[in-house]
């Protein structure tokens, strides 16, 4: 007897496709961003925190399926012991994904990123977990804020800018309010960037916290674009908090929480296809079973190959991605933020014409800078180290992490390293008007730094130190400032480069000891050079340094003078004579503020005091250099050395410290980048 069923061809294929998805979701794995643990707080692995830490983590994978992706927990009695945690889904998560997320993160913090800190935030693309050893439930926190962007560019920045500008504000004022989501503080929106191109973006906060508190936050979030990441086609910023995001493509699940549009007039609907009827063999009225394989097969292989397109094109735009703030550990090179910044060498072969001698813009200790062109057209510096440079492959990594991460105006920034073979090779952005001494010590190209040029300078190379010192999640020493070291961009911006000899701080520590000494010979403190102290304040003495050298156009390490002083000495000599202006170069020809001059020459001073207490911190001077009405005290006699009777102790055999014996100074540099040692403790 045959037999006949009635099937519908549609629901066929869309059983097909949904049996693949849930395939596909079974091997789903969420997706680190970034983490903060600082180790101002600790805790030991038998301790009762442990104990708390581990039942609350457990608690809150347990909950991590709720409906609005949102949970918070505490456990313990005791104030010391007490560990205070939440999770958060992005918002248009199905409850397992969710559940995988927030699993995930609860067995990767303690075994990988966070051990032993009690106060601990991890991002990931789904979701973001919390905890602390103080309360965080209903608090608004936005005290870190990590930020995630796109190494590629849009092409038309001021259009773009304004339709950002657009769509933040929407997602930002829906999320406050609760509008974008029923019982979730989150919103997505997507508008028309240009006539073939779509925005995306994504705004959330912690349901806990109030809808005044959400809007403070996402708007203190939305504030940092402009100035860390202007123009780049994606965007993450990170907080405590709260969190938003922009891309040129659909990062999020548009069915779950479909973003606000213009619903299409109505239209009639064609009438539906009559149903198929499945049979054993061909007949009146039916398809055969040999058919509608032949038809279901090559669709559900057109399927999978396609849902594999869209996970491989998701992936690759992840890879484009670095951080901008710095992490509080430092990346092993085994993580996604590693993979990310990493050039294969065929690359950066083709955009320096293979290191040719026509693309090198300088020569230093510790290898050669090129110019080079990437295929997007892009301009880089490309620092390829010597083999000689006696840096180990964990510590260059370690480095290469480190100043990808720090972003700001006034620092050069990373893009990239190469690690193959006996090839260490760092990318930076290219600054195209070379190092400030190209121009400071010399005689025809100085005249090109007028007053107000060097002026800004100054004020750049403060704040970057203030940035450093202060604002960037961890002290940070950089312990070889210099005037070879500041790089001026096209419109004659310093930028900060060269951190091979950087040291890092946490928590509470200030200054530490080394029996390595390293440096530049003219601008290291007395107590580093003679006893291996360094703090922020051998960092201040450096920048001292560099600012009498950019009011005279005189270097310190060769300066000659009757009394065998240096240009520290001289600087006083003229200052207490009552003739400070007589210190300034000769080539700005009279044309300065003479109370600037004056009021820079007592801030040098004050910076190279001999002991390291008495010198300003860096935002002190910058408020000096900004503000009229902050008073300068008297400086006192500067920490100089007659040259017949300074003792150096046994210095680090490098090859900066090398040349800067024998030469009477260091010769210019461009994008002059070293590497010598990096100590991140």
């Amino acid at each position: 007897m045959k037999m006949k069923l009635k099937f519908n061809f549609r629901a066929l294929v869309f059983l097909f496709v949904t049996c693949c998805c849930l395939s596909l979701r079974s091997e789903a794995t969420a997706t680190y961003a970034y983490h903060i643990c600082p180790n101002t707080t600790t805790y030991t692995s038998n301790s009762n925190f442990r104990s708390n830490l581990n039942l609350l983590l457990s608690t809150l994978s347990s909950n991590s399926t709720v409906p609005s992706g949102f949970y918070n927990a505490t456990v313990g009695h005791s104030t010391n012991d007490t560990v205070y945690g939440l999770f958060l889904c992005r918002g248009d998560l199905s409850p397992e994904s969710c559940q995988d997320c927030v699993t995930t993160a609860a067995g990767e913090i303690v075994s990988t990123y966070c051990p032993t800190q009690k106060r601990v935030v991890i991002w990931y693309e789904e979701c973001m977990l919390r905890y602390s050893d103080q309360s965080i439930i209903s608090i608004v926190d936005r005290s870190f804020r990590p930020t995630l962007y796109n190494t590629q560019n849009v092409t038309d920045p001021q259009g773009f800018t304004q339709a950002l500008a657009e769509i933040m504000t929407d997602v930002e004022t829906r999320a406050a309010s609760g509008s974008g989501s029923v019982g979730k503080k989150f919103a997505v929106a997507q508008a028309n960037y240009s006539v073939l191109q779509q925005l995306y973006a994504m705004a959330q906060c912690t349901p806990d916290i109030s809808s005044n508190d959400c809007t403070m936050c996402l708007q203190d979030a939305i504030s940092s674009l402009p100035s860390c990441c202007g123009g780049s086609r994606g965007v993450r910023v990170l907080l405590p908090s709260c969190n938003i995001r922009y891309e040129m493509y659909s990062f999020y699940n548009s069915t779950a929480f479909p973003p606000p549009s213009t619903p299409p007039p109505p239209q009639s609907l064609p009438p539906p296809p009559p149903p198929l009827t499945l049979s054993n063999s061909s007949g009146k009225g039916g398809i055969s079973s040999t058919v509608l394989i032949a038809i279901i097969v090559p669709i559900g292989v057109s399927v999978l190959l396609f849902i594999a397109g869209i996970c491989f094109m998701k992936r690759r735009s992840k890879k484009k991605y670095q951080p901008v703030r710095e992490d509080i550990t430092i990346s092993t090179g085994t993580d996604i933020t590693a993979e990310s910044l990493q050039f294969d060498f065929a690359t950066i072969q083709a955009a320096t014409d293979n290191f040719s001698d026509t693309n090198k813009l300088g020569e230093g200790g510790f290898g050669c800078v090129y110019k080079g062109i990437l295929s997007n057209g892009n301009i880089v510096a490309v620092k390829r180290l010597s083999k000689s440079s006696g840096q180990g492959v964990e510590e260059f990594k370690n480095e290469a992490m480190l100043v990808a991460k720090l972003q700001h105006r006034n620092l050069v920034r990373m893009l990239g390293y190469c690690l193959e073979g006996e090839e260490k090779i760092l990318i930076y952005e290219y600054v195209p008007n070379r190092s400030m001494d190209y121009f400071l010590f010399d005689s025809k190209r100085k005249e090109e730094l007028d007053w107000s040029k060097r002026y800004k300078i100054i004020g750049g190379i403060a704040r970057g130190l203030v940035y450093l010192h202060e604002d960037s999640q961890l002290r940070i020493i950089h312990r070889d400032l210099k005037a070879s070291n500041i790089l001026l961009d096209k419109d004659m911006n310093a930028k900060i480069s060269d951190f091979g000899m950087a040291r890092i701080f946490g928590g509470d520590q200030t200054q530490g000891n080394t029996s390595r000494v390293v440096g530049t010979f003219g601008y290291m403190s007395p107590e580093y050079v003679l006893h291996g102290h360094f703090s922020v304040k051998s960092d201040v003495f450096s920048f001292g340094v560099m600012l009498l050298e950019i009011i005279s156009g005189k270097k310190n390490i060769n300066f000659r003078h009757e009394d065998s002083i240096d240009l520290l000495g001289y600087a006083w000599k003229l200052w207490s004579n009552g003739a400070p202006l007589e210190f300034a170069d000769p080539a700005l020809g009279g044309s300065y503020n003479g109370n600037e001059v004056i009021r820079c020459i007592l801030i040098g001073l004050s910076c190279v005091h001999e002991n390291p207490e008495s010198r300003p911190s860096m935002s002190t001077v910058v408020m000096m250099l900004t503000s009229q009405s902050v008073s300068i005290q008297a400086p006192q006699k500067p920490a100089f050395f007659p040259r017949s009777t300074m003792v150096l102790p046994a210095m680090e055999s490098s090859e900066s410290n090398k040349s800067a014996i024998k030469s009477s100074g260091l010769p210019h540099s461009v994008n002059d980048i070293s590497i010598t040692e990096l100590d991140p403790r």
